[in-house]
């Protein structure tokens, strides 16, 4: 009897275990969904980190964490701004760069969409680095710390090289392409950068250049080639960059109120904070006919998805195609966004998303908005779409193939291993760890991966409604920024989200300036959801908080490890990010 009860006790300790977490879980998802009241005549005060992700994976979890902003949040936060009439100016505080261009480019736009309101908008710099000026420059003034340098000096990329280390530790990379400029590679094949890889290295840089001068030049209302002049003078004490005009003062952030256009006023700060759980529909957003925005972020793998080793986002092939064909399927849903940020991956799990927009296609509008990336597998599954959009400086295009191995069998001998294989079958050791390919072998993977390409440049010619050959001509693996594909015809416009949304409504037979509620795609995981599965979500997602440092946010944004992937498993990946 005293061991039934036992047990009954401890059922009954778990089941108010679980009611009671269940409760706290809710209380605290109700408190977080209640906006905060924000006082009229209030001034947004906007910090625009370092490393910012696309959106917030689950708005629980990132409340518990502290996720804080992401490129989504601060264009919604500006969006809210420009019409809510308790908001009377904004502070943009750029805080440090973004992995590459394109996110900032999508701030950027909202910036130049708020300032339309006739609201003010001043940008304080406490370090005055190349691309928080570039965002900057979008404001109405620019304030910088008195102690802070202006940064300002042009845009330099570095390449990495490890072929001398795998030749020290006895391993030899086998590696195959298709594409001069497929250069994925390289960083295991080569010692340096080959004549084509600095070429495109060279134009990309060059592109990125132009677009910073451009960008500075209309924001600072600055002769182009002022600007140039200026940029090779740089980096700036802040005197020097007051007295050439790239700053209008030289004041610490409490200042800011004393200053043109807040000066004489009393006005309360609300910080982004705060701010980013005002709803978009309290203030007349997001509401109206519906559109499905389906986020395909990260590397393209099979399965369901996730989080690599290093903290990157995967993206799953079943995964997405489920949340693609949910949308499809939605009668309430009149067209489709695809919101690309992603280096590419398997070239298996990106046919297979490949064929899920085709399929949505052919029921409703469906169109691409590539940030950062949206190059190799990442262009691919876009060149499904109607049509594709992207910002200037998006990496995209890298119509090419690689596939291969690190054959590792010198380095167990290095150490005194031995390895024998024992198989049947011609090509059974095709993909061994630890030889090299046979001649035979290679030019089985060699005939694979030309196949592969062969169906990426007839798949590119169909969506793009040309020819294989046109397709080849800028394909062959070269990488492209967003301006450089818009001319070459591998994208449709440029622009960010919001130019994308616009084009899915005019497909939808929608008025362009009409209100559209935003149906987000994979969908969030609700409260249920996260009790069921436990908060071993939590405590990863906590564990990780602890590594994000912006050094940390660039690396894995830029890298793909190759143990996302089946062995020998052909890849649609673009150049310098491919990691052993």
């Amino acid at each position: 009897m005293s061991v039934q009860r036992g047990v009954k006790f401890l059922v009954l300790f778990l089941l108010l275990a679980v009611v009671t977490s269940m409760a706290g879980l809710a209380a605290m998802y109700f408190a977080i969904s209640r906006g905060p009241a924000v006082t009229p005549g209030s001034v947004l005060v906007l910090p625009v980190p370092a490393g910012l992700r696309e959106r917030q994976a689950n708005a629980l979890l990132a409340s518990v964490v502290g996720d804080g902003p992401t490129v989504r949040s601060l264009v919604d936060s500006l969006r809210k701004a420009k019409v809510d009439p308790r908001i009377r100016g904004v502070i943009l505080k750029p805080l440090g760069p973004q992995p590459l261009w394109a996110k900032a480019q999508e701030i950027r736009d909202a910036v130049l969409d708020y300032r339309e309101s006739g609201k003010p908008i001043v940008a304080f710099l406490e370090f005055g680095g190349t691309q928080e000026y570039y965002l900057a420059s979008a404001a109405d003034k620019i304030y910088l710390m008195p102690g802070s340098p202006l940064d300002l000096v042009g845009v330099a990329t570095y390449e990495m090289f490890v072929r001398d280390a795998l030749d020290k530790f006895g391993a030899y990379p086998d590696m195959l392409h298709a594409g001069d400029y497929k250069t994925a590679a390289n960083v295991y094949t080569e010692r340096t950068m080959t004549p084509a890889h600095r070429e495109m290295a060279e134009s990309l840089n060059r592109e990125l250049y132009e677009q910073l001068v451009d960008g500075v030049a209309d924001g600072r209302d600055l002769d182009r080639e002022a600007v140039r002049q200026l940029v090779d003078e740089g980096p700036f004490l802040p005197s020097d960059a007051l007295a050439a005009g790239l700053v209008d003062g030289l004041l610490y952030s409490d200042e800011i109120k004393r200053q043109d256009p807040f000066e004489g006023t009393n006005w309360i700060e609300t910080p982004d904070r705060d701010y980013r759980r005002i709803g978009l529909a309290s203030v007349g957003l997001d509401q109206g006919s519906r559109i499905a925005l389906v986020y395909a972020v990260g590397t393209i793998t099979s399965g369901s998805g996730g989080v690599d080793i290093m903290g990157g986002e995967v993206l799953g092939s079943d995964s997405l195609v489920q949340a693609i064909r949910s949308a499809r399927q939605d009668d309430s849903i009149r067209a489709i966004v695809l919101r690309i940020d992603s280096p590419g991956g398997s070239a298996i799990a990106s046919d297979v998303i490949w064929r899920e927009v085709m399929l949505a296609r052919a029921d409703k509008p469906v169109v691409a908005s590539m940030s950062d990336l949206g190059a190799s597998g990442g262009y691919y599954i876009a060149m499904g779409a109607d049509a594709i959009v992207a910002q200037p400086a998006t990496l995209t295009g890298s119509i090419g193939v690689v596939a291969g191995k690190i054959a590792t069998g010198g380095t167990y001998e290095k150490v005194g291993i031995t390895v024998e294989p024992v198989s049947q079958g011609r090509f059974a050791e095709i993909y061994s760890p630890v030889t090299r390919f046979s001649d035979d072998e290679r030019a089985k993977m060699q005939a694979h991966v030309d196949a592969i390409y062969e169906s990426f440049l007839r798949k590119a010619a169909e969506g793009r409604k040309t020819t294989r050959e046109a397709v080849h001509e800028v394909a062959q693996g070269r990488v492209w920024t967003g301006r450089q594909a818009h001319e070459r015809g591998l994208v449709d416009e440029l622009g960010g989200l919001s130019r994308a949304i616009a084009l899915a409504k005019e497909r939808a037979g929608l008025e362009v300036g009409e209100e559209v509620e935003l149906v987000i795609y994979p969908r969030p995981k609700n409260l249920l959801e996260l009790v069921s599965e436990g908060l071993g979500g939590v405590k990863t997602a906590f564990g990780l908080g602890q590594l994000v440092q912006s050094q940390w946010e660039v690396f894995k944004h830029m890298t793909v490890s190759m143990d996302l992937f089946r062995r020998g498993e052909p890849l649609l990946l673009m150049p310098g990010v491919l990691v052993p």
